[in-house]
């Protein structure tokens, strides 16, 4: 009998946290109960547990940690997705030898990857607090292996105020690049499912690709393993992003966790600048930042192209860099593993098209041809 996930309307989205370490589930049990829409439906020492949990009541989504005695969690998640798949949230410490366990995850069918909660300070908690719920919040409205995803409702937990590109990057007139002038550039948000469809579009991409800078929301440390992953599956250079890198033709640039992204133009070239600064739209990196710092540098010279992702990170920026003179993309609905910031760009007038996933990677070529044909 195949299991229903659809969610019952009015009620709170339920969440199994499975973790060895009882402070986690103390902690990770206490965030969650914060957030009106979402409770506790239970905790568990390990998979084994976890797996009794699930056979009485299917929880809507899973919090999961890695390492864990009996049963390590990517062996409990590939068990999971094969017999009976709900979303699945992977929560760990995270290091370098770690990260390479998170890829591992994501492509086994885990929705996210989040930091375990930090208690040191109050404004991590904060932040941590709002981060949690909003990832469990988009993970419960998810369908494990479907390509169509309920729409994510906005955040109930309100804790600090909700800063815009301004706090970082200050607006300013916008520019038009002389036609011409510098080569086609291409500039990628994404959040929620967005690593299993970078994948997909980077690995469709030639070798001499136009040049491309990625935001894509995961925590510090896991970018790198995420890039070095996907260097090795696809023809064109795939690295973390290092400040004063240049963006150049065949080269994919990813943010690093936890620091912002922004294009700058020298000349008729490019590099990006990595740089510290609060959190934008609850995200750091932040897709606006990068959006608009393309605004402002590239132009009609840029394509901009907002993917599946929770809450509204990156459609003001889209707007701007339509604004400016740049072709603009957003992933359609039925393809997004959450269909949050595309509507929210598609709400603001930012996309100029709306396309399905399998059509991004051909969109890029035709605006490379399209950027090729003015250059001669």
């Amino acid at each position: 009998m195949p299991y229903d996930f659809s969610p019952a309307v009015g009620r709170k989205k339920r969440i199994l946290i499975v973790d060895d370490s009882a402070a986690v589930r103390q902690a990770l049990s206490s965030i969650i109960a914060s957030d009106p829409a979402l409770e506790v439906m239970g905790v568990a020492p390990d998979p084994y547990a976890a797996a009794k949990r699930i056979r009485e009541e299917v929880p809507d989504a899973i919090i999961l940690d890695i390492e864990m005695p009996k049963m390590d969690g990517l062996t409990f998640l590939r068990k999971l997705m094969s017999q009976r798949p709900i979303p699945v949230v992977i929560c760990s410490t995270l290091t370098e030898d770690g990260s390479s366990a998170m890829v591992a995850a994501l492509e086994a069918g885990a929705v996210d990857v989040i930091n375990k909660p930090r208690i040191d300070t109050a404004q991590a908690l904060r932040e941590s607090t709002v981060h949690i719920c909003d990832v469990a919040r988009a993970a419960a409205q998810a369908r494990p292996g479907l390509a169509r995803v309920a729409r994510v409702a906005p955040p109930a937990v309100k804790i600090e105020k909700k800063l815009t590109a301004d706090a970082v990057l200050p607006s300013r007139p916008l520019r038009r690049a002389p036609s011409g002038s510098t080569g086609p550039i291409v500039c990628i948000g994404a959040s929620t499912g967005g690593t299993e469809a970078l994948r997909e579009v980077l690995m469709e991409l030639p070798y001499n690709c136009p040049a491309t800078v990625i935001v894509q929301h995961m925590p510090e440390k896991f970018t790198a393993a995420f890039s070095s992953r996907l260097d090795g599956l696809c023809a064109p250079e795939i690295k973390e992003a290092a400040n004063g890198d240049a963006v150049i033709p065949g080269r994919v640039l990813i943010a690093p966790g936890n620091r912002h992204m922004m294009l700058e133009r020298i000349g008729s070239s490019y590099r990006v600048a990595i740089k510290d600064g609060p959190r934008v739209s609850r995200h750091r990196p932040s897709v606006d930042v990068l959006f608009r710092s393309a605004a402002q540098n590239a132009g009609h010279s840029a394509l901009g192209i907002l993917m599946t992702g929770m809450g509204d990170d990156g459609a003001q920026g889209l707007l701007e860099m339509r604004g400016a003179g740049a072709a603009t993309i957003a992933q359609d609905e039925a393809s997004c593993v959450v269909f949050g910031m595309p509507k929210a760009a598609i709400d603001l007038g930012a996309a100029a098209k709306v396309v399905s996933l399998h059509r991004i990677a051909r969109e890029i070529g035709a605006f490379a041809s399209r950027a090729e044909m003015v250059q001669e």
